[in-house]
């Protein structure tokens, strides 16, 4: 049966559109009843427009494990980026193994991998504990190959333009 594994969806690239895609998902299970858990890996804002959103939605719940804005390295602050988003890996994990969550959305886990705060491998690891009627949803820039290989969907978001190039600053309701 085609349905015996998990359902994953990747969305990634450069454009704009990511999150917005998996909360979208996150809207429609809703309506279907379905339970939904949102793991953000960078992000800490507790103020955005999508936090506030998902606190009205049935059977929703949003967790940032995030610290915000990531500066490569090897100090002090990269060494607290990472058991963030190792944090939010473990409670991923137990999330998928439950088995209690229809869809999981790992957002901006791709950005995790490429910044070397997780490793491929074990995000993959954790993927691969998935029951076969759950869907889970990556987003994020720069998504490894083993991603693209592993998702049974990928959407790349490709940026042509973006207001923020051309120094309009972010706005309530767009970027946040």
């Amino acid at each position: 049966m085609k349905d015996e594994k998990p359902r994953v969806l990747l969305f990634t690239g450069s454009g704009k559109g990511k999150t917005t895609a998996a909360l979208g998902m996150a809207i429609r299970a809703s309506g279907h009843g379905m339970k939904v858990s949102i793991v953000q890996f960078i992000k800490s804002d507790s103020k955005t427009g999508e936090v506030a959103a998902v606190r009205h939605l049935p059977g929703v719940e949003l967790i940032q494990t995030g610290l915000g804005f990531v500066l490569p390295g090897d100090g002090p602050a990269f060494f607290q980026h990472c058991e963030a988003a190792h944090r939010g890996l473990q409670l991923a994990e137990e999330v998928i193994r439950s088995g209690l969550i229809d869809l999981v959305i790992l957002d901006e886990i791709c950005n995790a991998v490429a910044l070397k705060l997780l490793s491929e491998e074990g995000v993959i690891e954790v993927l691969r504990q998935a029951g076969p009627r759950q869907i889970i949803v990556l987003t994020g820039r720069d998504a490894p190959d083993s991603f693209v290989a592993l998702a049974d969907t990928v959407t790349v978001m490709e940026a042509h333009k973006h207001a923020l190039a051309s120094g309009r600053p972010a706005q309530k309701g767009v970027e946040y």
